[in-house]
């Protein structure tokens, strides 16, 4: 007798081969036979019939680093279909952590974790990821953070390491990996991630070869040197013999319209260079941080406290408005920044509501300010806790990475603030009903190998992905017809419709559109089948 038994779906297996009609059964947390089963025994059935059966989803570039342990349902991503988030991105992750560095976290990611009531009883990465076995609604995979790291050797110094430093760096890194990490991330437009050179990164990365890990960047630039940022980013994993997943994946502003062919070349040649180049993407127009990421490198050296006091200094005040909004600041990647292209997504700490969801112009001129006056203020007020949405996309730029074999779905979605981005809620769920189904971008097939075995595959989680007797059972059910993101810009917090089941290590999360209250999730340590050391020390 089975555990439970899907009946009667249109079994789309997340290879990309077509689909088939069977069933499917899972015992425990594995899926033990797929075929003509409906005449076997089961204690629970699942009619799926009209319905697609595919893998469970994975969200490859998330900052759900907090989230499903304040919130252990994580309905935004059970919706959606999403079994597996990755977690530790833009070289910010919450652990490895001293008692310095997780003040310091707390307080620099607040806009993208808040500042809730919860103890951080943690200092390895070890002690961080137990906390969401048994404990989470959905699976997490999690990177290695270098700034992270870094923080906790050099701190916020804009220098090059000591070569003891490098070597206490290098060993952080290696025990991560250890612990289970699957790669090495770096955010090289957040502070202090963005005060190591190339040749660091190259020579961090080379600890991460060892247990097959990949190199998974926020480059430079993403605007004058957008180009040149996914170069030097190649050419990391080239020198250190890693491959690259180049994260949230996109060309956009104005300058750079009409330069995609040029980064889909630049990544298909390197490539056929042997090259390991993989690549995420959100389906949106905007982006979304938190708003202090915009003002340049030099104003995040020695940190927040840093940051403020040249933010209240007059002269400091003067270079900042000035390089914003004449010159470029390397945090706007060098583009001139057009205040109506910002939009208030959250604000930590009490403050006016009713600016929340506007154009920084508008919230300015509400409170009688220039915009960058307005900006500069309301860091100062909120102590930096305020997020930012960004719209720089560029439309034909996001359809046309999204045909490239490389890419997968990465929501990139900050789930806090009073107006966070849709794409916590969407991204899933907006890639196939928008881009799949109506414009037939891509075949079912496709589109659902790039949120199941493509990802699975870079994660190294290789019993995940695909529907066959073996693999774990984490596995979606829904309406092609009917599948759709409610989430938008007005009303991110709206969970999509058309998701009927989700299963996650063979219990099911979502039974029939509703959630069950189950928190079988785990975190996932194993990558490539390589086995896992446990610490309960940094």
């Amino acid at each position: 007798m089975y555990d439970l038994l899907i009946i009667g779906g249109r079994v789309v297996d997340g290879t990309g081969s077509p689909w088939y009609w069977a069933d499917v059964a899972v015992n425990e947390d594995t899926i033990v036979a797929v075929g003509h089963l409906s005449g076997d025994a089961a204690r629970r059935t699942i009619n799926a019939h009209g319905h697609i059966v595919s893998p469970g989803f994975i969200d490859m570039h998330t900052h759900s680093d907090l989230q499903p342990l304040l919130n252990p349902l994580h309905e935004c991503k059970l919706y959606q279909g999403v079994t597996t988030d990755v977690i530790g991105h833009d070289g910010l992750g919450l652990a490895p952590v001293t008692p310095k560095t997780r003040e310091i976290l707390t307080d620099q990611l607040a806009a993208w974790n808040g500042l809730p009531d919860f103890d951080r009883d943690w200092s390895t990465l070890t002690e961080y990821l137990d906390h969401f076995d048994g404990g989470s609604g959905v699976n997490v995979a999690t990177l290695a953070s270098q700034g992270t790291v870094r923080m906790a050797v050099v701190g916020m110094d804009n220098r090059e390491p000591t070569e003891a430093e490098m070597t206490r760096m290098k060993a952080i890194i290696d025990q991560c990996m250890r612990e289970g990490a699957i790669g090495l991330s770096t955010g090289l437009t957040y502070a202090p991630c963005m005060f190591a050179s190339d040749d660091e990164l190259v020579e961090l990365c080379e600890v991460i070869k060892r247990y097959r890990g990949f190199y998974c960047p926020h480059h430079r630039n993403y605007g004058t040197e957008a180009l040149k940022g996914y170069w030097d980013s190649i050419e990391i994993g080239r020198r250190s013999g890693v491959p690259v997943h180049l994260t949230h994946c996109h060309l956009s502003f104005d300058i750079n319209r009409g330069r995609v062919g040029e980064l889909i070349a630049m990544i298909d040649q390197a490539r056929a260079d042997g090259v390991e180049v993989t690549m995420d993407a959100y389906p949106y127009l905007a982006g979304q941080t938190y708003l202090h990421a915009f003002l340049p490198s030099w104003a995040h050296e020695g940190g927040n406290a840093a940051i403020l006091g040249h933010l209240q200094t007059e002269e400091s005040r003067g270079r900042l408005q000035h390089e914003l909004e004449v010159a470029g600041s390397d945090g706007m990647q060098g583009v001139p920044l057009g205040w109506d292209m910002l939009r208030i997504g959250g604000i930590i700490g009490d403050h006016d509501p009713e600016i929340i969801g506007m154009s920084l112009p508008d919230a300015a001129a509400r409170a009688g300010k220039t915009p960058f006056d307005f900006f500069a203020d309301i860091l100062i007020e909120t102590q930096l806790g305020v997020s930012g949405l960004a719209f720089f996309g560029i439309e034909e730029h996001v359809q046309t990475i999204m045909r490239h074999p490389a890419h997968v779905v990465g929501s990139d979605g900050i789930l806090v603030g009073g107006q966070p981005h849709p794409r916590g809620w969407g991204s899933h769920a907006r890639f196939l009903s928008h881009y799949v189904r109506d414009l037939a971008l891509l075949s079912w097939e496709e589109g659902i190998r790039k949120i199941t075995s493509a990802p699975a595959r870079r994660i190294g989680s290789l019993d995940r992905g695909i529907v066959r007797p073996g693999f774990k059972a984490d596995l979606v059910v829904f309406d092609p017809d009917n599948l759709r993101a409610t989430s938008t810009y007005d009303n991110p917090r709206s969970n999509a419709e058309g998701v009927t089941d989700v299963i996650v290590n063979g219990v099911r999360a979502l039974a029939d559109g509703q959630v069950t209250g189950a928190t079988a999730g785990r975190a996932l340590r194993d990558p490539f089948g390589r086995r896992h050391e446990r610490h309960t020390s940094f």
